[in-house]
């Protein structure tokens, strides 16, 4: 009885294991290729777009961060109204500028650190933007298109009392028409 027993259940569970084949799919789903042949690739020829011409002589050359027209500030050393030979090419920048447009004026702010005494930086102010005028006169530019004002200590860049903070303080900057 014992090996009909065994022989039943081995039987069944044979039976059990066996399974039939898939039915066929009616809409089997698509199978993209993922073969190197099969991408496609669109040959057209690629148009660079290329920027416009810089022309440093242009009022938008003033505005364009790629020309150094866009940087108007000229950086002083502590207690000195003395223009350091790393703005001569700035200077030299702008007073081309200058000459090749004879109808803008520059109004040129001197700036100092809050070191000092009120009085003292207003004629420090004044003597930073006298030196980048004079600069610039002698660089072209007309008398007429020049005006230097001192704002002392009244407008700083920077309110830390750090050296480097007083370094952004004492500057001259150059503001055209429109801008003041």
């Amino acid at each position: 009885m014992r090996a009909l027993i065994s022989i039943s259940a081995v039987t069944l569970l044979l039976a059990a294991c066996g399974s039939q084949p898939p039915a066929p799919e009616q809409n089997p789903a698509g199978v993209e290729s993922r073969t190197p042949g099969a991408i496609k690739v669109d040959t057209a020829p690629v148009t660079q777009v290329k920027p416009e011409p810089f022309d440093p002589g242009s009022i938008a050359a003033l505005k364009d961060p790629r020309s150094p027209l866009s940087r108007r500030s000229i950086y002083f050393d502590y207690d000195s109204y003395v223009v350091k030979d790393e703005f001569q090419t700035l200077l030299a920048a702008h007073g081309k500028f200058l000459v090749a447009n004879p109808k803008m004026k520059m109004l040129i702010q001197g700036n100092a650190d809050e070191r000092g005494s009120r009085e003292y930086n207003l004629a420090l102010g004044q003597k930073r933007a006298e030196a980048v005028k004079k600069a610039l006169a002698l660089l072209g530019a007309r008398e007429e298109q020049l005006e230097s004002v001192s704002l002392g200590e009244e407008k700083p860049l920077c309110t830390e009392a750090t050296e480097e903070c007083w370094g952004q303080n004492r500057r001259g900057d150059m503001l055209y028409s429109g801008e003041f």
